[in-house]
């Protein structure tokens, strides 16, 4: 017996050992795989997507990358025609150098000013205070002069956005600025501190939180400049809140304002602290009189669409063109600016407006961008429509099935439309605003990117946790995939709410290093669940409340479905990771359910959402609220408090300066941990904000190496680094 034991042992030693040389991952390996990130596969495409630029003559001109470099493009768009050349003075009148008209709120450059419309002025702040600077003789005017620290105008130093850059909208004829007076004063303070040799720098800024009895308000004010004069509204101040985002300044001016073209009059909207009402309201730019127009009141939170604030104020004919998912789809209807009153909804069906693209108030005509409408496509594909104010004669004007993204040209008259799919390079046309095509402008050349032994993600459908709903997604396998052996699976997950983890629906040679982990020897599956926005609100409201959630059954229930139907995917050997909300989510999944998912990686996650910034918890939780023993509606979404449920491999990631998501939220769960004597893997970014910056790399050789070996059980090359150039 004991020979039979010593020989059976050697055998076994052997066997390991060639499983181990099996199993281990070169150099090589790690090379294949990088040359699946952005950085090399992007520059194999060619003659990819158009971006216009509009000439004062109606013509526009673009550049595109081909096989042979750069080329400039100019299109007359009245007949399709094209010229091109390798220079702009060939091809451009006055060799160039047309300017575009500035736009009120277009900012210099990337300069914390503001132009004004007539590009003569420039706004900005300076201690506290709006100043505006003649851009001709340079010569400074302060407009305002009781400004103070957390008591300032226009300022953008409010949660995890602290910049220097002017909120404020310029009227029509720039004589006017619409802006705030952001109070402050009774916020608490946020606070990292730098590492360095010597004594540390501290960072502070005013961050609310959930727990706070104070937020950040703004005292809405118009200025006018010639002669500088405020003139307050006649209102209590706002919740620094917006209809869109997050924050006022989504789209970087100040939102839910608009102005009527004579300057007279401005539209706004209030927003109250947990998102669920919403009051149009028209000042009196000259009295500071404020008239109520109406109000919208909902069960969970408004938004006013998706990219995009989708009201509109038509003072001709004293009109509001609304947002509003009453009928538990995002459509646009049309109010009585005198009375209030609903006059008609415009757009109807089960589908999602998105973005109000532009409103030709002569013709009475919207253009607008929607989702889900076309039967048998993705609905997450955004199409292009024209309709009537009245709702009648809706048209679509990009028939193709994909995911279109347009310009609509100056004149309303023409539409540059480039359209693509996950797995489907795109094509750039050119259009008349009925839709006629009248030029392919660009199709993109993949032949290198083919060659390179690259292949499309594959598109992925499953039913949701409950049935009801079906979902979408995306799957990467690894270009060599043999589907008689057994792979190790990897969830990545973004479970939004604002949006999810496949992100923007058109073509990308690379997204993020899905398709590098693949390549390694994984199946990436990636999964939009329930929540999301960009269908009905019904969908977006299933998490509502409850952001512990995750969309995690979801992901688990779709998982299992494709396993079902792809036996070379291994449901024992599962992994998840994501950053920030997937942070929050992929340390959910270690702790909740640790069967199913064995590995994690947790980046910069928002793990305790009484310990982020104010506005995200309470516009998707909704205000916290004290419970008999004093739990708070906050407590059963805190990772934490559900640490000890951790099985399997768990690797937490954070930057120490993360001003987005402060980092306390990922030390408490490594508190948490460390109380309940669990093993975990810690990596810390000194210096490092909320998406590591120069150490993003070496987190993602890091988490290549994490899953490699916790889920293969496979050896690593010691140290790898990825390469860019």
């Amino acid at each position: 017996m004991k020979k039979i034991f010593i020989t059976s042992a050697v055998s076994l030693l052997i066997a390991g050992a060639s499983f181990a040389q099996q199993d281990k991952k070169t150099t090589a390996d790690y090379d294949q795989a990088t040359k699946f990130l952005s950085f090399n596969t992007s520059k194999l495409v060619y003659n990819s997507n158009v971006s216009p630029v509009w000439l004062p003559d109606g013509k526009f001109w673009y550049s595109v990358n081909t096989a042979a470099g750069k080329q400039f493009v100019l299109i007359n768009p009245a007949d399709g025609s094209r010229k091109t050349g390798t220079d702009l003075k060939s091809i451009l009148p006055e060799g160039g150098n047309d300017k575009a008209p500035a736009m009120g709120g277009r900012r210099a450059g990337g300069s914390p000013e503001v132009l004004s419309p007539d590009g003569k002025k420039a706004a900005f702040i300076r201690n506290w205070n709006l100043w505006v600077r003649d851009v001709a003789s340079k010569q400074e005017t302060q407009l305002t002069t009781d400004g103070i620290k957390d008591y300032g105008y226009a300022t953008d130093n409010a949660g995890w956005k602290h910049s220097d850059r002017a909120i404020l909208l310029w009227s029509p004829d720039s004589k006017k600025i619409a802006t705030f007076q952001q109070d402050q004063r009774n916020v608490s303070d946020m606070y990292l501190v730098s590492t360095n040799v010597g004594t540390p720098k501290l960072e502070a800024w005013k961050y609310p939180l959930p727990v706070d009895k104070d937020i950040i308000r703004i005292e809405r004010v118009i200025i006018e400049v010639d002669q500088p004069k405020v003139i307050r509204l006649k209102i209590p101040s706002d919740p620094r809140r917006g209809t869109l985002c997050d924050d006022i300044a989504c789209s970087g001016s100040f939102d839910d304002n608009e102005w009527s073209t004579d300057g007279s009059k401005l539209a706004f909207v209030s927003t109250s602290r947990d998102h669920k009402e919403e009051k149009m309201r028209i000042a009196d730019a000259a009295t500071g009189d404020v008239k109520e127009i109406f109000e919208e009141k909902v069960a969970t939170q408004y938004e006013s669409g998706q990219g995009s604030v989708n009201w509109h104020f038509l003072a001709g004919t004293n009109e509001i063109i609304w947002y509003s998912e009453r009928d538990d789809w995002g459509h646009l209807y049309m109010y009585d600016a005198n009375t209030g009153k609903l006059n008609a909804q415009i757009t109807k069906g089960n589908f999602v407006v998105t973005r109000l693209i532009k409103v030709d108030e002569k013709s009475r005509v919207l253009y607008f961008e929607a989702n889900g409408r076309e039967k048998g496509q993705d609905p997450y594909f955004s199409h292009f429509y024209r309709v009537d104010f009245s709702g009648k004669n809706l048209m679509l004007l990009t028939p193709e099935d994909g995911n279109h993204n347009i310009t609509l040209s100056p004149d309303n008259k023409y539409i540059v439309d480039n359209y693509s799919k996950p797995d489907v390079p795109p094509v750039s046309v050119l259009r008349d605003v009925k839709g006629k095509l009248i030029a392919t402008l660009e199709k993109a050349d993949i032949t290198k990117l083919v060659a390179s032994g690259w292949k499309a993600p594959e598109p992925i459908t499953v039913k949701s946790r409950d049935g009801k709903w079906d979902l979408y997604g995306l799957m990467f396998s690894p270009t060599n995939l043999d589907k008689s052996k057994k792979y190790p699976i990897i969830n990545y997950i973004y479970p939004g709410p604002q949006g999810g983890g496949v992100g923007g629906r058109s073509f990308s040679p690379s997204r993020g290093d899905n398709q590098a982990l693949a390549e390694l020897g994984f199946v990436v599956v990636v999964i939009d669940g329930t929540c999301n926005p960009g269908r009905s609100k019904s969908f977006h409201n299933v998490c509502y409340g409850n952001m512990a959630d995750n969309t995690l059954e979801d992901q688990i229930g779709g998982i299992k479905q494709l396993a079902a139907t792809r036996p070379y995917m291994d449901l024992d050997r599962v992994g998840v990771w994501g950053h920030s909300g997937g942070g929050f989510a992929t340390a959910a999944a270690m702790f909740r359910y640790p069967d199913f998912y064995k590995v994690g990686i947790s980046e910069s996650g928002n793990h305790e959402n009484r310990n982020y910034e104010d506005d995200w918890g309470e516009r998707y939780i909704g205000l916290m609220t004290r419970e008999t023993g004093g739990k708070s509606n906050y407590d059963g979404q805190a990772n934490q408090n559900f640490a000890t449920g951790l099985k399997g491999k768990l690797m937490l990631a954070h930057g120490n300066m993360d001003d987005n998501v402060p980092p306390y939220n990922t030390y408490l769960v490594v508190e948490a941990l460390e109380k309940a004597n669990k093993d975990f893997d810690l990596v810390i970014f000194p210096n490092a904000h909320h998406g590591y910056g120069a150490d993003s790399y070496y987190m993602m050789r890091r988490r290549w190496d994490y899953f490699v070996k916790n889920l293969q059980g496979a050896e690593t090359p010691k140290e790898y680094k990825i390469k860019t150039d």
